[in-house]
């Protein structure tokens, strides 16, 4: 049992305003006295590297596959060590990351190397902390969304330095911190999934076999569906759906993004999502339509427009051409069953890049029950599924607590304001956390993308 945290007994005032108070036996130094740059190029056969928010610096292989990038002129990309740090055009939204794999990375990024003389654990914390990221407005430049980190005004800015021995403390004490918490977060995701497999089951039986199991079966002729109810119809989406292309314009509607988790939602709930100055012209979706993202069709990446709203022009929009339910075929083409039918028709050479045009959507047959009983077929749906899906967002909002209990926590230690010098001595040697470098390209929802060079980036 760890007693808990005290402030240190005296501080005394750091000189930098955003930083405030530092113990008084810390110490403070410009960041180009504990880092130098590396500027080293011409390694070709080094591998590519991904600058992610979360994760650090990581192999682009070991992301995924996410993004693509062209092969001429690797020569010209910058060289990283295991241990280097680096600053990205993402850097000063989440903080400078840290290199866990030697490789090349794009010639537009800094690179530093951590002088001898402290232990650079600390400062793996402290790039992280949300006091130094906010701190990091002082020094950017440009007009571009992520503004860039303008390194030769913040190598002149001071950092503290606490003394060897207490940097060694503090990493002992947040490496035990956040293994614990993550550990729970993990755990709490296990759940999560295993709840939404109960749900999807309940979903895929009353999708396609209806809700009386009395009634009889007919083949569909579908392998991914199966028998169906007798009574059933199958039809091709192209007599069910018409894509539409409306265009703003002025642009003044909402940016709605999609998410598997949440639905098409308005792009400041998904963090990842790119966005733009201006959105005259763009495509427009209507409060009912289903909306399709071409590019994560093989996840099942569609939902029902609550609002009107701009979106991205990879993204399709459809509307009902029959008397149907948008919201029972938002649940059939979101199931798992679907899913595999949306993936052998999704077309592209490059896995994440795969996309779903509308002649082959079009094609695609689905069930057809009567309209009466699609509705009576949601209607069972959010009975059986209410408690799994309150469970379910229970636990999330338990998994933002404790990252935002992590976010504190690390920000008071590297900051001076908790001392745990005491804690770290008494804890036991750290458990190993799963690796969670590896993010799998089927996971749409994943937030953690690294920091795509313009040409890379998907609009």
């Amino acid at each position: 049992m760890i007693a808990p945290l005290q402030p240190y007994p005296e501080y005394k005032d750091s000189g930098l305003p955003w930083l405030g108070r530092v113990p008084a036996h810390w110490q403070t130094r410009r960041m180009k006295f504990l880092f130098k740059e590396r500027t080293q190029k011409g390694f070709p056969k080094e591998p590519l590297l991904a600058a992610t928010q979360t994760k650090g610096v990581i192999r682009k292989e070991d992301y995924g596959l996410r993004t693509v990038t062209a092969m001429n002129g690797l020569e010209n990309l910058k060289l990283v060590e295991v241990g280097d740090f680096v600053i990205s055009l993402r850097s000063f939204q989440g903080g400078i990351e840290v290199s866990y794999a030697r490789g090349i990375i794009s010639p537009a990024y800094t690179v530093l190397i951590p002088r001898d003389g402290f232990d650079p654990r600390f400062f793996k914390f402290y790039f992280k902390a949300s006091d130094f990221i906010n701190s990091l407005t002082l020094f950017v430049t440009g007009i571009r969304e992520g503004q860039n980190i303008d390194y030769e005004r913040l190598s002149r800015a001071f950092m503290p330095l606490p003394p060897p021995d207490e940097q060694a403390a503090i990493v002992r004490f947040l490496d035990h911190a956040n293994g614990r918490i993550e550990r729970a977060i993990r755990a709490k995701r296990k759940t999560i999934a295993l709840l939404n497999e109960q749900k999807q089951a309940i979903i895929h039986r009353a999708v396609t076999r209806g809700l009386d199991p009395s009634v009889p079966l007919k083949p569909s002729g579908i392998p991914w569906l199966g028998d169906i109810p007798a009574h059933w119809e199958v039809l091709r989406a192209k007599y069910l759906f018409l894509e539409v292309d409306d265009r703003s314009k002025e642009g003044k509607e909402t940016h709605l993004a999609m998410s598997q988790r949440l639905g098409l939602v308005p792009s400041n709930m998904v963090d990842s999502a790119m966005r733009s100055e201006s959105y005259a012209g763009a495509k427009l979706c209507q409060e009912g339509d289903l909306v399709l993202n071409r590019l994560k069709a093989h996840l099942g990446v569609f939902a029902l427009a609550q609002q009107v709203g701009v979106i991205s022009p990879d993204y399709s929009v459809f509307r009902k051409r029959a008397e149907i339910s948008m919201q029972y075929y938002e649940s059939v083409l979101r199931s798992s069953a679907c899913r595999r039918e949306l993936r052998i028709r999704a077309k592209g050479l490059v896995e994440g890049f795969w996309r779903l045009y509308t002649d082959d959507f079009y094609d695609i047959r689905l069930p057809v029950p009567p309209l009466d009983e699609q509705g009576l077929i949601m209607s069972a749906i959010t009975a059986e599924t209410t408690a799994l899906t309150t469970a379910s967002s229970n636990l999330e909002r338990e998994i933002v607590l404790l990252r935002e209990y992590r976010t504190r926590l690390t920000a008071d230690v590297v900051t001076g304001k908790l001392d745990v010098r005491t804690a770290a001595a008494s804890l036991p040697d750290p458990e190993p956390v799963e690796s969670i470098l590896s993010v799998s390209p089927d996971d749409p929802d994943a937030t953690e993308d690294p920091d795509l060079e313009p040409e890379e980036a998907d609009a």
